[in-house]
């Protein structure tokens, strides 16, 4: 199969990699058979023998990554996850991670070298090819514009002409791969504007490139967060983003692929922070580190529980009195926690993805004000119906009413806090996914409690 064949992949297999073949590249790793293991990943593009070595076991993922071609190998590395890759690469010379790390973009060559040793990093830096280019990379942060681009772009001056643009997208096709745009630059290398690939085929040879390019060209500082960066090739609908310094220097671009992997990372993140998990989990990680990242929260979770019981004890002489009101702390807490989750879940999707803007803030609060009495009342309505079919003697009426009146203001009130925590968190630079979840769960928990106990006190009791 060529190396731009399209794989066949099966009508109910998302990828070539699955547990059969996982199954089969071990039995003939610990036989010993590398014809046959090369044979058998031959055809697999980098994404998926990258998706093999991850679910191999760490010791025969480093016999096949040594095994394999030094060129096959090369173009898995991008591929890998961080904590893989820092595994593969341990051990190697510096001859042989110059040879592995060279053929590579710069972006990736940022990304390979820094899971390498600082100190053998150093000595490979300055046999790269690109090495200035590559140390000014590592100079960004990891989780900014200036950490996600890569240097090799295609840029002609003002004064060029389509023909002579045309020439340069085929001389650089190898090193910028793929092409997407031809960036136009004035004589101090500020970016100028961007010509479309299209619109550059469609045009007449000798046409100046100033006259064919789009001088409103949307750009970004290196300096920007990755997820700013996300949401401007988003709203945009760019392939590529040009990178350009204070100055207006053309720096780099970012392309669509580096922008599905943040996506997806942040998309990860936020779901990972929602549930009251903190650090990165991956399949390689140890167990005390997947702890570490667990145990706040759960700790966390553990005093607010505590609390929670603390406030029934509270109310203790209240349950001697009226041991039916028992019934209800379940009803109180799942209720109280399931409306802070959904308004809270609301609020962090706009703020991630932008559409909540300071302007939004009254209305989208008196938004879920809004719902929040709607969906109190029929909560309301509902359990004083349940309460009233289920039959308490003589005080069946008031223990209904009780009920509906602190459940419809616990869901108000749960609700607001939902709305209005992350926003908090945001406005302070904290990440407003750690209000959803445990956080709040436990407040909303305790809140409820007491809501629910202070209006049984006042109307039951």
């Amino acid at each position: 199969m060529s190396e731009n064949a399209a794989p066949v992949v099966p009508p109910d297999s998302p990828t070539l990699v699955d547990d059969h073949l996982v199954e089969a590249v071990v039995d003939l790793v610990e036989a010993g058979h590398r014809g046959h293991v090369l044979n058998l990943v031959a055809d697999l593009r980098p994404a998926d023998l990258a998706a093999l070595l991850q679910h191999l076991p760490a010791d025969l993922a480093r016999v096949v990554f040594r095994w394999l071609p030094e060129e096959v190998t090369s173009r898995a590395l991008p591929e890998l996850e961080s904590a893989e890759r820092v595994d593969l690469l341990d051990g190697l010379s510096t001859p042989e991670l110059v040879a592995l790390i060279d053929p590579l973009a710069s972006d990736d060559q940022a990304d390979v070298l820094a899971d390498v040793d600082v100190t053998q990093a150093e000595d490979v830096l300055v046999q790269l090819e690109d090495a200035v280019d590559i140390e000014a990379l590592l100079s960004y942060g990891e989780d900014t514009a200036g950490g996600l681009m890569a240097t090799e772009v295609v840029a002609v001056p003002l004064t060029a002409t389509v023909a002579e643009a045309t020439e340069a997208v085929r001389s650089n096709a190898d090193a910028v791969d793929p092409v997407f745009a031809v960036y136009a630059v004035d004589e101090e290398n500020k970016l100028a504007g961007v010509i479309p690939l299209k619109r550059l085929l469609l045009s007449p040879a000798d046409t100046p490139v100033h006259e064919v390019c789009e001088g409103d060209a949307v750009s970004v500082e290196p300096d920007l967060d990755q997820e700013e960066v996300a949401r401007i090739m988003e709203r945009y609908d760019l392939v590529a983003l040009p990178v350009v310094s204070a100055g207006g220097r053309l720096l780099g671009r970012i392309t669509i692929d580096d922008v599905m992997n943040v996506i997806r990372e942040e998309a990860e993140e936020d779901l990972q922070r929602a549930v009251g998990i903190t650090g990165e989990e991956e399949l390689s990680s140890s167990i005390f580190a997947v702890s570490r990242g667990r145990l706040v929260w759960l700790l966390l979770g553990l005093c607010g529980a505590y609390v929670s019981g603390l406030v029934i004890v509270g109310f203790e002489e209240a349950l001697t009195i009226a041991p039916v009101l028992a019934l209800f702390i379940p009803i109180v807490m799942a209720m109280a926690g399931n409306a802070g989750i959904q308004s809270s879940a609301i609020a962090v999707q706009g703020l991630a993805s932008g559409d909540l803007w300071r302007s939004d803030l009254a209305r989208r609060i008196g938004k879920e004000l809004g719902v929040a009495l709607l969906n109190g009342v029929v909560l309301a309505v509902a359990l004083a119906g349940i309460v009233v079919l289920s039959g308490f003697g003589d005080d069946t009426a008031r223990l209904a009413l009780t009920a509906a009146i602190a459940l419809m203001i616990v869901i108000v009130l749960s609700t607001l806090v939902g709305a209005t925590v992350p926003l908090a968190l945001n406005r302070i630079g904290i990440d407003p996914a750690l209000a959803m979840g445990p956080f709040i769960t436990v407040s909303n928990d305790i809140l409820g409690l007491t809501v629910f106990f202070l209006v049984a006190t006042l109307l039951y009791l």
